[in-house]
């Protein structure tokens, strides 16, 4: 493929693989700019129900406008083998950076938000995700988040944005479980009808993930790894990460409910308890510095001790600075010798 021509589009190099097709970094002739074209692969293209979810992904894409989301700017078809182009993104998978390195609770809780603001826009036009985990969320410049692949996207409420789309009950088998094992919700895993309530169990597992640097169900096979999505719970994250607030894995465990009915109902309540905790942290360590500040004036030889005292942010100024024994009050006057106001 690569120095092919594809339409107006030429094929650079290879970005990735997966399960629901091959993406190549190409150059498109008619606009100048770097676009990527995903490719299904030559087998699945051959599957009816295959490619009307691979359209069905660029239908629920395209009809999404946030910053948080891939955009898809086209379909086409090269010799029978259909392709989405999508912008290109540079950066890494939320999987490569969990990899790389411990994720600061800041960073987290940032991330964590983006992701939550992404799936409420996702949510209000009717399109449950379906697949959320590290390898389909990236990471680009200035640490903003794209969620990637909405191949397994799912019409729950078909609105104007939406309506074009096929319903998914015609592309499943009753029955049929679709997702990522170790970030399915407990009703995905038993092949159960999914609602958004199944992406936020799944954002909450990718949350986990970020905070304790390891997944939140394991196991050695499938099986074992939905026994534990179904029946235990996550281990605490505080015995993996002392630095987490027990607050962030409160907010945490209740998206990752075993019960969809206790579980967050809406990202838009997800994503007010992560914006409030967030605002918390910077307010206390905030009046934590504030509170620290006082600057200590080196006395006379001879003479007593002395200290200048900053307030904090909201507590009331101090009625007197003592300096060298003597008393200035805060009234303009500026002899060293006791002076008072009314």
């Amino acid at each position: 493929m690569i120095g092919r021509a594809i339409s107006h589009y030429r094929v650079l190099e290879t970005l990735g693989a997966g399960g629901m097709g091959v993406v190549y970094l190409a150059e498109d002739g008619r606009l100048g700019r770097q676009v990527a074209l995903k490719f299904l692969p030559p087998e699945a293209s051959r599957d009816e129900t295959t490619l009307e979810r691979f359209r069905l992904e660029a239908r629920a894409a395209s009809s999404l406008s946030h910053p948080g989301i891939c955009t898809v700017f086209d379909i086409g078809d090269d010799d029978g083998s259909p392709f989405i182009v999508m912008e290109a993104l540079k950066g890494e998978t939320l999987r490569d950076r969990i990899k790389r390195a411990p994720i600061t609770v800041s960073e987290v809780l940032d991330l964590a938000i983006q992701l939550a603001d992404a799936l409420e826009a996702a949510h209000s036009q009717g399109i449950v995700h379906r697949d959320i985990k590290p390898g389909n969320i990236f990471i680009g410049e200035k640490n903003r988040v794209k969620i990637l692949d909405f191949g397994l996207a799912k019409l729950i409420q078909p609105t104007n944005a939406t309506a074009t789309m096929s319903a998914d009950d015609q592309l499943t088998v009753p029955g049929s479980t679709l997702g990522t094992v170790s970030y399915m919700s407990p009703e995905q895993a038993r092949g159960e009808e999914v609602d958004a309530r199944s992406d936020l169990f799944s954002l909450g597992t990718v949350i986990y993930e970020m905070a304790a640097g390891v997944q939140a169900f394991g196991g050695s096979s499938p099986g074992a790894v939905i026994a534990a999505i179904l029946i235990r719970p996550a281990p605490s994250i505080v015995d993996r990460n002392a630095a987490i607030p027990p607050r962030l894995e409160e907010i945490i465990q209740k998206a990752l409910e075993k019960d969809r009915d206790l579980r967050y109902q809406h990202a838009a309540d997800l994503l007010t308890d992560l914006k409030r905790l967030r605002r918390d942290i910077e307010i206390n360590a905030s009046h934590s510095s504030a509170a620290t500040i006082a600057t200590r004036i080196d006395p006379v030889p001879g003479a007593p001790a002395s200290r200048v005292s900053i307030p904090t942010p909201g507590s009331s100024a101090p009625s007197s600075m003592t300096r060298r024994g003597s008393t200035l009050r805060a009234t303009g006057c500026s002899a060293p010798t006791r002076c008072s106001t009314r």
